[in-house]
């Protein structure tokens, strides 16, 4: 009997389909069930295509590549249609595909088989809900895996995975180190079951160890097949009772990283469906364990340098008290631009430096690191606030400016505040590059941004020079001084920032330092047991530091309430920070109509030093007593010998009315001569609550 008469009786015909040159070869058969003229011939590949449903074809596709990766057979059920679209017969095809240079050739037989029922339409490999909840399943564990950012997040998700029709019992991830293969996390075993899979050679005869070693999966339908392949690590197996097993190559880039098992308490076949979806999912996890992978090696490195660059505060300043904390941005390198640090000094005072270089990727980091070692130096070397800056800043202009052409931001440059203090006296120096101001807490309680001169940004300009302010930190009084993001993250400016600061500054009944800094942090992040120790749950917006010293000894709460600032000829724009100052000073003065005298008085005063000398103006108020007793008293230096004199201006006068407005508001005032130079100064006494008599003050010296 002839071949083509037994093939013709069964409804078979035979194809070789060339994928490189485009065309395919039918014998009458299988022309004849493809509608085709029943006769052997070649077809284009287009006019062959052309004869199957769609959406069968992309499946078959699928279906061929995958075998092509495993060098199995390629089987699966295709719709033959008419030109119309309509549904003729459905064939099976099981073919041998042979990769060759610009494609595949596949080479099998297409039989024709009846409908499938509407009841068994569900369970086809080809159509019904099966493949829409597949379809539903990839997608879900496509973005699962996708979301992971760990290794341990990566196999929670793969453990999780619930496969349609034939979910595995238990799993499990084989990672590949050298020539050792080991298991790096499992499901649905026991926590002793892994023991034997630890640690073991490529070359063990173990299904794992076989696809690490080819690149090919290795289905096992049943256990005889699983004895008969490996019989050496069968008894291995045995005693887990499963009864399917399918091992699976993890690929990334051409390279195998491992291997994945899914066992099965039932049988499975191992249908092209299933191994079409087992293997996507391997697919889906070798790139996810891949990037997990690397994020966990980012996150070793970021936990390196962190425990290598964090700032630390260094020892205990007799007298004073100090906290500090540092939150990364919370992006891959927990290490930023931002530092403190705390230098003893060969003068037995103490220097406090706190900085934020541009930006938050490695060169920030490294800057910092450099940039930190050299105050380091410049400070221990028994330099003045003013020269350690200016050194700093030179040397900062120095290395960043030959920056590596990457570099697409250009040079980089740095804020820093740079004090010491005189633990002894509470003698504060400080010098400014560009940085924040300090904040005070008075001994009553009273928050205020205490005004410091300053220069540019370090690295910026080579020769910029640094001025110092000096100031004294009572008993029981606290400054805080911290970087930006303390103040702008969560989408503040200077001014709505420092307000949610100094509310958290003033309502803190705590008594400890760290306990401040803790709700300082919290008061822009919410609450994290993690500041400085590992990484965030969230992403910040910017690198915080801030560092807290606090004066030892009990508050006088009867202790004036002071502050001081100068406003330079060339920063008129600071009269409004000297207004500013003065009204949080008296924030809680009884008649808010004196606050508003007193606001009038400064401004006027202060103005008119910038606009009738060719110095600078020197501000000094303090407030004394208790309650509805106190006494503000303000000052205005300047170094111009000539006295002011009163005016009597016309309607139309823009100037000549700053004594009469403090003749007409002021309790008390007057002009004081002070060597080269001249203070003048006026009194206000705090109207009573309770239309008690005010204390009579001085009378008003003569201008």
């Amino acid at each position: 009997m002839r071949t083509e008469d037994v093939l013709a009786a069964i409804a078979t015909g035979l194809w070789r389909w060339d994928n490189a040159s485009g065309t395919v070869t039918l014998d009458a058969g299988a022309a004849r069930l493809l509608e085709l003229p029943a006769e052997s011939g070649t077809y284009p590949e287009g006019t062959v295509r052309s004869r199957f449903h769609p959406v069968d074809w992309n499946e078959i596709n699928g279906v061929v590549s995958l075998a092509i990766a495993e060098g199995t057979l390629a089987e699966g059920r295709l719709r033959i249609v008419d030109e119309a679209g309509r549904v003729l017969r459905t064939v099976r095809s099981r073919s041998r595909p042979i990769a060759q240079e610009g494609g595949y050739l596949l080479i099998g037989m297409l039989q024709e088989v009846a409908e499938p029922t509407e009841g068994t339409a569900a369970q086809t490999a080809i159509t019904g809900d099966w493949r829409r909840s597949r379809e539903a399943f990839l997608l879900d564990a496509g973005r699962a895996l996708a979301e992971a950012r760990s290794t341990a997040e990566v196999l929670r998700v793969a453990a999780s995975l619930s496969m349609p029709g034939f979910s595995p019992d238990g799993l499990a991830v084989f990672g590949v180190a050298g020539d050792r293969l080991t298991i790096i996390g499992h499901h649905g075993h026991q926590a002793d079951d892994d023991h034997p899979f630890l640690d073991m050679s490529v070359d063990t005869d173990y299904p794992a160890a076989e696809v690490v070693r080819t690149g090919r999966a290795a289905y096992l339908p049943t256990p005889a097949e699983y004895r008969r392949r490996y019989p050496t690590t069968w008894p291995l197996a045995q005693r887990f009772g499963r009864q399917s097993w399918a091992f699976l190559p993890l690929i990334v880039a051409g390279r195998t990283i491992g291997a994945w098992m899914a066992a099965f308490k039932h049988r499975v076949a191992f249908t092209p469906d299933e191994r079409s979806v087992l293997t996507t999912v391997a697919r889906m996890l070798a790139q996810a364990l891949a990037r997990a992978g690397v994020a966990d090696s980012e996150r070793e490195l970021s936990l390196g340098l962190q425990r290598s660059m964090m700032p630390v505060l260094g020892p205990a300043i007799p007298g004073m008290s100090g906290a500090a904390r540092y939150v990364p941005t919370g992006g891959g390198l927990q290490v930023g631009g931002d530092w403190y640090d705390m230098i003893p000094l060969p003068s037995g005072r103490m220097a406090l430096v706190i900085g934020d270089v541009q930006g938050h990727d490695v060169r920030a980091a490294g800057l910092m690191g450099q940039l930190r070692i050299a105050l380091r130096a410049y400070a221990s070397e028994g330099h003045r606030p003013d020269a350690v800056l200016s050194r700093a800043s030179r040397f900062l202009h120095g290395i960043t400016d030959t920056y590596d052409e990457g570099d697409h931001a250009g040079p980089r440059f740095a804020t820093c505040l740079y004090l010491e203090a005189d633990p002894a006296t509470g003698r504060i120096e400080i010098a400014r590059a560009g940085h924040p101001e300090p904040a005070v807490r008075m001994a009553d309680g009273t928050v205020l941004l205490r005004p410091t001169e300053g220069g540019l940004p370090l690295g910026i300009d080579a020769d910029t020079y640094y001025p110092t302010t000096s100031f004294t930190l009572e008993a029981g009084e606290t400054m805080m001084i911290c970087t930006d993001g303390l103040i702008e993250t969560g989408g503040h400016d200077l001014d709505t920032g420092w307000a949610r600061l100094r509310t958290v500054l003033e309502s803190d009944e705590s008594g400890s330092l760290e306990e401040l800094a803790d709700q300082l942090v919290q008061a822009v992040h919410g609450p994290s047991s993690h500041y400085t120790t590992g990484p965030l749950a969230d992403r910040r917006e910017d690198d915080i530091a801030v560092l807290l010293i606090s004066r030892d000894g009990s508050p006088d709460r009867k202790a004036a309430r002071r502050t001081a600032m100068s406003v330079a000829q060339a920063e008129p724009e600071r009269i409004a920070v000297a207004r500013q100052q003065l009204r949080e000073m008296l924030h809680d003065w009884a008649d808010a109509e004196q606050v508003d005298s007193a606001v009038l008085m400064v401004s006027e005063m202060v103005t008119n030093v910038l606009v009738h000398t060719d110095g600078n103006a020197l501000l000094l108020a303090e407030v004394v007593g208790r309650d509805s007793t106190r006494q503000l008293r303000v000052e205005v230096t300047d170094s111009s010998d000539e006295l002011p004199h009163k005016r009597r201006p016309g309607e139309l006068a823009s100037s000549g009315r700053g004594l009469l407005l403090m003749e007409m508001l002021a309790d008390a005032w007057g002009v004081d001569p002070r060597g080269e130079g001249k203070s003048i100064w006026f009194e206000l006494y705090e109207s009573p609550a309770s239309g008690e008599v005010p204390p009579a003050g001085p009378e008003p010296e003569a201008a």
